[in-house]
């Protein structure tokens, strides 16, 4: 296993990270344990959370069993102090997590106190934004997507009571690193610019949606990563499991994630099989497994600091962590370069 900085920061984690978002709907507390065990044995020390979690689907009912498992596998274990904790405060729209307030100084605050004690430790490492209060195009969001209708002053003022927020808890010792998620780069620019200005704490990563079927982040978010040391945080690096191949020719296997969400958040739909297909096809020719080539390729981006993975089974994690030690050689990136030209955007 390898390991990246994260950004400008002194923590170090590795290129894979143990995605955790299944855990309280396909997973068990004792399959979560499994997975965190495995993982930790075979050179992980980053797992990534959130306040909403688990997912598949997203439920009032369930919402926060994600955090209560990783805080009584800490309990259990000990091994608090050998990880490196990532979790995240909700962006608005969910009436049943604080009214569907979002993130501000006020629910910050609340979020990050709940997360604490489900989670049974008195500090997180990373602490992400889920998503910005103002909008964005990610989770599909990108056919409707219309910044022209935002105000500039209100969203800046919020980055800014955020980043006042985030500044006041690293000093309390409670967050060591301040990250976001589903952003763009305009936003991602401005809270840096607001941390210069107002020498508040800097955003270490960007946790966006990066995959063999998805890659907006190869363009002008790839130069602002370069340029600022803000590294990506990948998720669905598979594509919800549809880079494995399991979808294929309208394939549902029971308890998949597209058996739960048929659609897996918009990704499940015809523009994308024949990418797929041409994937798989790549991964057949040179004996490799497809969801191991995916990650693979995902840990070859030089603006990568971590690849999130996610199972729901301990086979499926084997093969995900695997991809660790797998360097894919220059045919392969060539064909794979061949397939994303001739299908540049399917999800």
């Amino acid at each position: 296993m390898k390991y990246n900085s994260l950004g400008r920061t002194e923590i170090s984690v590795s290129e894979i990270c143990l995605g955790t978002m299944t855990w309280g709907s396909q997973n068990s507390e004792a399959d979560a344990h499994a997975q965190m065990d495995y993982a930790v044995e075979k050179g992980v020390n980053f797992f990534d959370t959130a306040e909403l979690y688990p997912t598949t689907p997203v439920s009032a009912a369930t919402q926060g069993w994600t955090e209560d498992y990783i805080g009584s596998w800490f309990k259990k274990t000990g091994n608090r102090g050998d990880i490196v904790l990532a979790t995240k405060v909700a962006g608005r729209g969910r009436d049943y997590i604080r009214g569907g307030e979002g993130a501000d100084a006020k629910n910050i605050r609340l979020a990050l106190e709940a997360s604490l004690a489900r989670l049974k430790t008195d500090y997180i490492d990373l602490y992400q934004i889920h998503w910005p209060n103002r909008g964005h195009f990610h989770f599909r969001q990108n056919w409707s997507y219309n910044p022209f209708n935002q105000d500039r002053d209100k969203a800046v003022a919020n980055m800014l009571d955020i980043l006042e927020t985030l500044g006041a808890l690293v000093k309390e010792g409670k967050i060591r690193a301040i990250g976001l998620s589903n952003e763009t780069t305009w936003g991602i620019q401005k809270y840096l610019t607001l941390s210069e200005q107002k020498n508040l704490p800097r955003v270490a990563s960007v946790q966006n949606e990066y995959n063999l079927l998805y890659r907006h982040f190869d363009l002008d978010l790839a130069e602002l990563s370069h340029h600022e040391d803000v590294g990506l945080l990948a998720y669905s690096p598979l594509a919800g499991g549809i880079l494995s191949g399991k979808y294929v020719d309208g394939v549902r296997p029971k308890g998949s994630r597209g058996s739960i969400n048929p659609d897996i958040g918009g990704r499940l739909q015809p523009l994308q099989e024949p990418a797929t297909k041409a994937y798989l096809q790549i991964a057949a020719r040179y004996g490799l497994d497809p969801a191991a080539m995916a990650l693979a390729f995902c840990r070859s981006r030089p603006f990568m600091a971590s690849v999130i993975i996610g199972a729901t089974s301990m086979e499926q994690l084997k093969v995900d962590i695997s991809a660790a030690d797998l360097t894919l050689s220059d045919e392969v990136l060539t064909e794979i370069a061949k397939v994303h030209r001739q299908y540049p955007l399917t999800l």
